[in-house]
């Protein structure tokens, strides 16, 4: 490296201080700090930050008003509006089961069925409840009780008669009135309150007689102990009848030309009508 002569650098340093730029003595920093402050003039000072001011304060929403209640539904109201049970009832309520199971037996287990005609006619009659309503008060049939019956059949083979053999066949044999022609009230003309069936075939000669002995005296009202029907009912109805056990075993068929025997009652022996082979009118 070339050393550069004493007096070449004398002459730059005149010839710098000449022109304004100092010569090697000035502090190194100068033109840093004048570019600085000039640097720093060309740039705006930042703004102070405005003073801090809080936000005005807005009023808040009105809240909204609250609904009315739904009513409550009509089966709601009436179970509020409802009257409790008493606590003492409670005791009672609690028995229901044992009632219900003791009622339940009763009907079932307990209870003691009418025997003979009468009991089994009970049991018949369900094939004409549907018609004659089920304690007989009458329907598209006509009425069997308050002594509707015995009023158009004063006698049981009448009746048994025309329960045997039913509306056709008495239209067919020209039977205009099957039962009492002198009835008090009228009458009974075939057919005109509907058609009755005939039953003969349909029930048993037994089931005719039990079902017709049910209807006259456990919903006809007649009295077994009168005069007027004790003769009838030992004869066909009661549990001791000779001529219903006969009915019962074939001994006796109903719908027969053949003359019955005399049939035991009590002490006497009752002549018997059959019913025969066909419709006839009914007797007063």
């Amino acid at each position: 490296m070339t050393e550069i002569p004493e007096h070449l650098l004398k002459r730059s340093r005149e010839r710098r201080a000449a022109i304004g730029e100092g010569g090697d003595d000035a502090p190194a920093e100068a033109p840093a700090a004048g570019a600085l402050t000039k640097s720093a003039a060309a740039t705006p000072a930042a703004a102070p930050p405005p003073p801090s001011v809080p936000a005005p304060r807005t009023a808040a929403a009105a809240p909204e008003a609250p609904q009315p209640p739904k009513p409550d539904p009509h089966y709601v109201t009436a179970y509020k509006q409802r009257r409790k049970a008493p606590f003492w009832a409670m005791a009672t309520l609690s028995l229901m089961p044992v009632w219900g199971f003791m009622y339940v037996r009763a009907l079932t287990d307990g209870g003691e069925v009418s025997a003979g005609p009468l009991g089994e006619g009970a049991e018949v009659y369900n094939n004409c409840a549907s018609c004659h309503g089920a304690a007989g008060g009458g329907g598209v049939g006509y009425q069997f009780s308050e002594g509707e019956v015995l009023k158009t059949f004063p006698n049981i083979e009448d009746q048994i008669r025309y329960v045997y053999y039913g509306t056709e066949q008495y239209n067919i044999s020209g039977v205009d009135v099957y039962g009492n022609p002198e009835r008090e009230g009228g009458a009974h003309q075939t057919g005109v309150r509907g058609v009755m069936p005939g039953f003969g075939g349909q029930l048993t000669d037994e089931e005719i007689v039990a079902v017709i002995c049910h209807e006259r005296y456990t919903l006809g009202g007649a009295d077994p102990t009168s005069e007027e029907y004790e003769t009838e009912f030992e004869t066909w109805c009661s549990q001791e009848s000779v001529l219903f056990e006969e009915v019962a075993t074939g001994a006796v068929v109903l719908a027969s030309a053949d003359a019955i025997e005399p049939i035991p009652v009590g002490d006497s022996m009752v002549e018997v009508t059959p019913i025969g082979t066909a419709p006839i009118p009914g007797r007063g």
